[in-house]
């Protein structure tokens, strides 16, 4: 991490017991609390929304969608991924960007 202006961590969770993935959640708060930019890759939906100040939605490899932890609810989210809900829908979150 030295020199680092961007940290990105894929699935930095998946193999971590509740203890271990607390830990790893209080090293990215605080690496984002120095200012640096943290990438986090995750399917553990509630953990996502503990960490993330915004949410970029992936499906089939493209950006579906940006939205805020704040305004969305992770049935949203999961519904985005899945295809099950669409930007645009009525169902959709408020503040979602359509990418």
């Amino acid at each position: 991490m030295f020199g680092s202006r961007l940290v990105i961590m894929d699935e930095p969770t998946a193999a971590l017991g509740v203890k271990e993935s607390r830990q790893v959640l209080d090293l990215i708060r605080r690496i984002r609390d120095r200012g640096l930019p943290v990438v986090l890759i995750s399917h553990d939906m509630p953990q996502v929304f503990e960490i993330a100040d915004r949410i970029h939605v992936h499906r089939l490899g493209r950006r579906a969608a940006v939205v805020s932890p704040e305004n969305a609810s992770m049935s949203q989210v999961v519904s985005l991924m899945t295809g099950a809900l669409r930007p645009g829908d009525a169902d959709a979150p408020r503040d979602l960007v359509d990418q």
